[in-house]
């Protein structure tokens, strides 16, 4: 696929060109891992979030979301990747933007999370071999035991750190989110694809989901995209 002017290639580079850059990053082995998943599971706050927790008088008011995260996480969903979130705290902001990204599963204030995570692997019909788990915190551990592919952000304590496959450069809540989505979708040989749908109008959203202003959450429940 040609861009506007005709002479720049759509995708930049070849499937082959981004498996590189994700073996170059990861190691063949590792990169092997990244391309087999199907399913990727997040925890909320630290990893989609900052993790700073902002309170008002009526309880929590803000979290703030990445937008390079969120267009990462629509890219994977363009080529088929499931997407959920398992988080030990209730919140309608954390709903809502799962619900904005289309997500597959959202299961919210679980400290079960092993449990959580299983009705989650039932219910998009993933294996727990072909699933990323990424997590921050030591609540996340036993979820991480159960999965093909544990993956951290580098503020995590030790523990976690030990018994992840891979911690991202980037921290949660700024970009951890998008490093580990390109390194799926480019170790797999999908990241061309998810370019091409990404500029095809049949693949663009209703207005009715870009619209985020809908007025039915309470002032400061905005994200950054």
């Amino acid at each position: 696929m040609m861009g506007s002017s005709g002479s720049k290639p759509w995708p930049p580079k070849s499937d082959q060109d981004y498996r590189q850059e994700a073996q170059s990053t990861l190691g063949a082995e590792l990169a092997a891992r990244f391309g087999d998943i199907k399913l990727m599971v997040f925890d909320a706050d630290g990893v989609l979030t900052s993790g700073n927790l902002v309170y008002g008088p009526r309880g929590e008011a803000l979290k703030e979301f990445h937008s390079h995260d969120g267009l990462g996480l629509v890219m994977a969903r363009m080529v088929g990747i499931q997407r959920a979130v398992l988080t030990g705290r209730n919140s309608n902001i954390v709903e809502r933007r799962a619900t904005e990204l289309r997500f597959d599963s959202i299961k919210l204030g679980r400290f079960d999370k092993v449990a959580a995570l299983r009705e989650i692997l039932e219910e998009t019909g993933c294996s727990a071999e072909q699933t990323l788990y990424m997590g921050d915190d030591l609540i996340d551990l036993p979820a991480m035991y159960e999965v093909g592919l544990p993956v951290a952000v580098p503020s995590s304590p030790g523990e976690v750190l030990a018994a992840c496959a891979f911690v991202t450069g980037a921290s949660g809540g700024a970009g951890a989110v998008r490093e580990i989505t390109d390194l799926v979708l480019k170790s797999a040989g999908l990241y061309g694809l998810s370019l091409t749908r990404l500029v095809d109008k049949a693949w663009h959203p209703s207005s009715e989901e870009l619209s985020s202003d809908d007025g039915t959450v309470e002032p400061g429940a905005e994200s950054k995209e």
